[in-house]
């Protein structure tokens, strides 16, 4: 029978303490396993990618072990997590059989080191759910949008609420805010942490990402995620 998700707290006392805890410390935990699950893209990241503009620039905002850095070998990508483990197996590449050089780096998803206005797209894939209050998520969004050059593009996937035909089976009336286990097995012993999640429900990444100042070019559903092709609004600053 799988683990199931407890309850975490919507408006965390200390979100700091609490995505230190249950997300950046329990990422490197956890690295070489996770990676190991994580090699094939997605079809919809995969063809945002392959359709970017021979020579474009742009990044993999919460990039894990880089399997997205060289879909496209026409397009230039800097990648950043800020898990260092996950970005020592984007370095090597052993993970997905890269064979080009990469450019990764370890930065925080709201305090990232870009420049402003410099990008023409970008992607964070599973990686805004984990920010741990409502005002976090915002500022994620907006650190996005900041980076891009007026007419980028970003592509942005976060978990839905609604997985009732998944394993999982959250859906509309489930506690939005959670923790969700990972387990691994060594040496005949078993190993359970829990990651913070936030679950979206339908339409709020949308609204998340018009209060940052953004607007939405395209949405839909996939993989029990919610996914967004964002660009800054004519009034974003």
């Amino acid at each position: 029978m799988p683990l199931q998700s407890q309850s975490a707290t919507p408006h965390p006392a200390d979100p700091l303490k609490l995505e230190n805890t249950h997300v950046h410390a329990i990422y490197d935990e956890i690295a070489p396993h996770f990676s190991q699950t994580r090699y094939k893209p997605w079809p919809i990241v995969q063809r945002y990618l392959e359709s970017r503009p021979r020579g474009s620039v742009g990044l993999d905002i919460g990039c894990g072990n880089g399997k997205y850095l060289s879909v496209n070998p026409e397009i230039y990508i800097l990648g950043s997590d800020r898990s260092s483990k996950l970005i020592e197996l984007a370095r090597t590449g052993k993970e997905v059989g890269k064979k080009k050089f990469v450019d990764v780096g370890i930065a925080d998803g709201i305090e990232a080191p870009f420049r402003k206005s410099r990008f023409d797209f970008a992607i964070s894939i599973a990686v805004v759910h984990h920010f741990a209050t409502p005002e976090r998520r915002l500022e994620a969004v907006r650190s996005i949008l900041r980076a891009l050059r007026q007419g980028g593009t970003a592509l942005v996937y976060v978990w839905a609420l609604e997985q009732k035909n998944s394993r999982r089976g959250w859906d509309e009336g489930h506690a939005q805010d959670v923790m969700v286990p990972w387990v691994t097995e060594k040496d005949g012993a078993r190993t359970v942490v829990e990651r913070y999640y936030h679950l979206y429900r339908k339409g709020e990444i949308e609204a998340d990402v018009e209060a940052a100042g953004g607007k939405v070019v395209e949405g839909g559903y996939e993989r029990d995620n919610w996914w967004v092709i964002i660009e800054r609004g004519k009034d974003f600053r």
